[in-house]
């Protein structure tokens, strides 16, 4: 039986890349089934996704340590994965529980390739949905006073668990910058797309003041710079003056949790490259939207 597997590079860009890559799966045994590259020009940098099937019975140990020369001939860094792995993920979570909510279904259901390995919050809001799924909830209270301890024991679950990702389901507290150092490229935020307008308490409220007309959301990685680090999904809404605040925040809270969850399926699907302030985010492979179920 073939084994589906993802092949991920990054390198400087020259010629001959694309060839070597094909060039030794096929050696290998493996059939190309979707491959993306993105040339930038600008920074002279090459990333490229390549999903494969094992045809012959090669592993990845054993396909890692083959491609190590070809690594080294071109200044690659690259990672082989296995595609049936689910990725571990911590959530954290407020007092909103849109975006939480619509990750258990999702999660629960297959659509997205990822193991809900703890639920952290800062209030017991959801300890009993939590636990109703069979997820670890952790309450972690965060004050001026205890923040470091926090974040240590933040940190704990987050190494006892082996997760490989943190999603701030509306995680209403500001990560420090040792944390965001230590785990960058490892954190993902979701937030309305007004900034760097209306900022504070009641956004949508002050959009509707100021008589916008498209509401929309945007998932990033968590970097020391609030709500600045690099963009991987974003999408709109459109609104009318005939719409209330409250009709605003409902349209965000609907955009806000299909874009967390588009940014988690690229992410755990191995499809988001860090560029410089910029990410590179390649189209989902064939079939990667399926889910195990319907409900």
């Amino acid at each position: 039986m073939s084994s589906s597997y993802a092949l991920t590079v990054h390198c400087p860009s020259t010629r001959g890349i694309v060839a070597a890559v094909a060039g030794f799966l096929a050696a290998q045994g493996c059939n190309i089934t979707d491959s993306a590259q993105f040339d930038d020009l600008g920074t002279g940098s090459f990333f490229m996704r390549v999903s494969f099937l094992s045809e012959t019975g090669a592993e990845l140990p054993a396909l890692e340590a083959a491609f190590a020369a070809v690594a080294e001939e071109f200044g690659m860094e690259f990672a082989f994965h296995d595609e049936a792995t689910k990725m571990k993920v911590v959530i954290m979570v407020s007092r909103f529980g849109h975006c939480l909510n619509d990750l258990l279904y999702r999660c629960r259901i297959g659509a997205l390739p990822i193991e809900i390995v703890a639920v952290i919050s800062n209030h017991m809001d959801y300890q009993k949905v939590v636990v109703n799924a069979d997820i670890p909830f952790h309450c972690i209270k965060v004050t001026k006073e205890n923040k470091p301890q926090a974040e240590a024991a933040i940190m704990q679950v987050v190494e006892d668990s082996g997760a490989e990702l943190i999603v701030l389901a509306r995680y209403m507290q500001i990560l420090s910058d040792e944390m965001c150092r230590k785990m960058s490229g490892r954190i993902i935020n979701i937030h309305h797309s007004f900034l760097p307008s209306f900022k504070g308490a009641n956004p949508y409220k002050q959009a509707f003041q100021r008589g916008v007309k498209l509401i929309g959301a945007t998932s990033h990685y968590v970097t020391a710079d609030l709500d600045e680090g690099p963009i991987i999904e974003q999408d709109i809404v459109r609104v009318t003056h005939a719409q209330s605040p409250e009709d605003y925040v409902s349209l965000g809270r609907d955009v806000e949790a299909q874009v967390l969850a588009r940014a988690i399926h690229a992410h755990a699907h191995r499809r988001v490259f860090l560029n410089g302030d910029k990410t590179v985010v390649f189209p989902a492979s064939p079939g990667s939207y399926s889910s195990e179920r319907m409900g």
